[in-house]
């Protein structure tokens, strides 16, 4: 797991709160970020992901590569049977059955992960099931905001959307070739990787980050694999550094648009 990704997975348990978007990416994926929103640490990593599309056999399976108990439950034979060797169980069954998810042990499950699509039917009836089975920690997968509401108000802890956020993090980078990678915190902020080009390189990093008026914090200064440890506003950038900086998006993106 990246540095980046383990700081984002710290700081978003302090600053976001239940219901709001999120990346979905690598601290997504971090069982420490998959934990109850309070923050309680669980005795158990064992996860439900229902629906094993693209998104969810990925949430699976990844969570798999941890080395987490992961139960993949979609309502077809052909993701089932792809992912039974993958999984420590891959389950067939209606998720609109509540019946159902009970005997394919969704209610023993520490976090429930909902990524069925398109059919907004059955992924509202799975949250309420999953919500009535006593599961303690419930991602659904929304398909716009509408949606979003909706499983909020019926008890999801956090609700993403994966081809939205995906969309953002492209522009992003798009905007500015410099941005190597962000993850959004919540409540308006978000960390981003930054490299540091040519231009810049032999500059202390102290005046630069002395503009934002301390809108902008550095977490941390990596060179090549080395961490450069603080006090950061001493450090004298070379080309290529990466900067790991924390702020408000409009602030990030002005810092980050005197390095162009």
């Amino acid at each position: 797991m990246g540095l980046l990704s383990n700081i984002a997975a710290a700081a978003q348990r302090v600053v976001a709160s239940p219901g709001e978007y999120v990346y979905f990416g690598e601290a997504f994926l971090n069982p420490e970020f998959l934990r109850n929103p309070d923050g309680r640490c669980m005795h158990n990593d064992n996860f439900v992901v229902i629906g094993l599309g693209t998104f969810g056999s990925t949430v699976a399976t990844e969570l798999a590569n941890f080395g987490n108990k992961v139960i993949g439950i979609d309502i077809n034979e052909g993701p089932v049977s792809r992912l039974a060797d993958k999984l420590t169980q891959a389950v067939m069954a209606d998720a609109r059955d509540e019946e159902a998810l009970r005997e394919a042990g969704a209610g023993s499950c520490d976090v429930a992960v909902i990524a069925i699509g398109e059919e907004l039917e059955a992924n509202i009836i799975c949250t309420m099931n999953i919500k009535m089975l006593g599961v303690p920690c419930i991602w659904v997968k929304a398909v716009n905001k509408t949606h979003h509401r909706i499983l909020s108000k019926i008890g999801a802890d956090r609700v993403v959307e994966p081809e939205q956020e995906v969309g953002r993090h492209v522009a992003q980078k798009l905007h500015n070739p410099l941005i190597r990678d962000y993850l959004s915190l919540g409540n308006g902020f978000h960390i981003i990787d930054i490299r540091v080009p040519e231009s810049v390189g032999g500059e202390r990093l102290g005046p630069l980050l002395a503009d934002s008026e301390g809108k902008v914090r550095c977490l941390g200064v990596m060179r090549a694999t080395e961490y450069l440890a603080g006090p950061f506003e001493e450090v004298m950038l070379a080309e290529d550094d990466k900067l790991l900086l924390l702020g408000e998006r409009q602030n990030l993106r002005n810092f980050s648009d005197t390095f162009r």
